[in-house]
């Protein structure tokens, strides 16, 4: 099982398939905005953000995925995202909750060099509140399910990661 694990990040596929996911999600999101006509706020935003950090991690990594530098690159991308987007979820339900006393605003603080509710407002154009949940399923707002999903990408990262790691020292 841990050479299979170690395996799958010099592979095409299970790189295609991180993105496949990540591109599932973002598509989610919007059919939830534009479909459900449910407002993502400046939170919403930023975890879109993650989301496609995850996707261009899995579309880097399924360039060329025996390159070393690349497929570091892309589990870096990968670690990043994912970890960023669970801080950023894990935030927006204690604004839910009422355990985080944040502002939430209207504006993105995007990079100059990346205003990417500039470029593409359609997806990153926040236009509703932090505090409200619009939307819950067994019991978890939309935050709380992308806290179980970025959850379930660090997982699956360590495990990868973990398991190329163990190889290593086996060697």
């Amino acid at each position: 099982m841990i050479d299979f694990l170690a395996e799958l990040p010099r592979q095409r596929w299970p790189w295609l398939l991180l993105a496949t996911t990540a591109l599932g999600l973002e598509l989610t999101a919007l059919y939830f905005q534009y479909g459900m006509a449910l407002d993502p706020c400046v939170l919403c935003v930023y975890e879109r953000v993650a989301v496609a950090g995850i996707l261009l991690a899995g579309l880097l990594g399924a360039v060329a995925p025996q390159v070393l530098v690349v497929r570091l690159s892309a589990l870096l991308l990968w670690l990043l995202s994912a970890g960023w987007g669970l801080s950023l979820a894990l935030e927006h339900v204690g604004i839910q909750w009422g355990e985080v006393d944040l502002r939430c605003t209207y504006l993105a603080d995007f990079p100059s060099w990346a205003p990417l509710d500039v470029w593409w407002p359609a997806v990153f154009q926040p236009t509703g509140l932090c505090g409200e949940v619009q939307w819950a399923f067994l019991g978890l707002s939309m935050p709380g399910w992308m806290a179980v999903i970025y959850g379930l990408y660090l997982l699956a990262w360590l495990l990868v990661t973990g398991a190329g790691l163990g190889r290593m020292a086996r060697r």
